[in-house]
């Protein structure tokens, strides 16, 4: 049986003062001992502050990038895997829409991000989607299955199998838009099939998200699908009471 999951992916918001009231917020609403699994994803420079406000809580912390080289090096700016870990997160997301369209990071480089996630321990969220120009055309299927094929060269099944996946149309994300839950088990259900074609017990235990404005309102109906494992939630997550009803309806 696979476990939910609820990541909050707060993007480049807030300041420390705000972070600090949404961590403690996000605390008092939480469940104590959820049946899910929690993350939430700060930007950096709030990391360390999140750890320390949510430990002994059940909310783990993520990144929302990583560098693509390991080790250390003169790669000003940057921030490595191995640094993410020795903080204490425990998850790194990988291939975002926006890290794609804004930065121009291809397929290959994100699969590289998520083995240096791997290398050091910390689960990488791959998100994967299409425009709303590509669904139109009717290319859904072949966009998502060309963002997941581009993880065979690099990693083993064992690897894969460390993996979490996001779908998250494009055109969906912060638009209010959201794809009915019938698009989204599609998807969700041939991405599964493509990881079923190299290990069908990697297929059956993967977890795989939704993303795309996922809020209260649409998150039980969203989560009641077969092949949806819970949600990589945007906006909503920035709000700790709409942000514990999503991840109350995933319980």
């Amino acid at each position: 049986m696979r476990s939910k999951l609820v990541a909050g992916n707060w993007k480049m918001h807030g300041d420390r003062a705000a972070i600090g009231e949404l961590l403690t917020a996000l605390k008092a609403e939480l469940p104590s001992e959820p049946s899910v699994d929690i993350a939430v994803f700060p930007s950096s420079v709030y990391i360390n502050d999140a750890i320390k406000v949510l430990k002994g809580s059940p909310v783990a912390v993520g990144a929302q990038n990583v560098c693509e080289y390991a080790g250390e090096g003169a790669y000003t700016g940057e921030v490595s895997a191995a640094m993410l870990a020795d903080v204490g997160c425990r998850y790194v997301i990988a291939g975002h829409s926006e890290r794609r369209a804004l930065y121009g990071e291809s397929d290959a480089l994100v699969v590289t991000k998520v083995k240096r996630a791997l290398d050091v321990g910390l689960t990488p969220v791959l998100c994967v989607g299409e425009s709303e120009s590509e669904r139109e055309a009717g290319q859904t299927l072949e966009v998502v299955a060309r963002q997941l094929n581009a993880l065979w060269d690099q990693l083993s099944v064992a690897d894969l199998g460390s993996l979490i996946v996001a779908y998250e149309p494009v055109w969906a994300i912060g638009t209010g838009k959201t794809a009915t839950p019938e698009q989204a088990q599609q998807v969700h259900a041939f991405i599964r099939s493509v990881f079923a074609e190299k290990d069908a017990n990697l297929s059956n235990e993967m977890r795989i998200l939704y993303g795309g404005s996922v809020k209260a309102a649409n998150a039980a109906e969203l989560f009641s699908q077969a092949d949806i494992d819970g949600g990589l939630v945007g906006g909503a997550s920035l709000n700790a009471q709409e942000f514990s009803a999503i991840c109350r309806a995933a319980e």
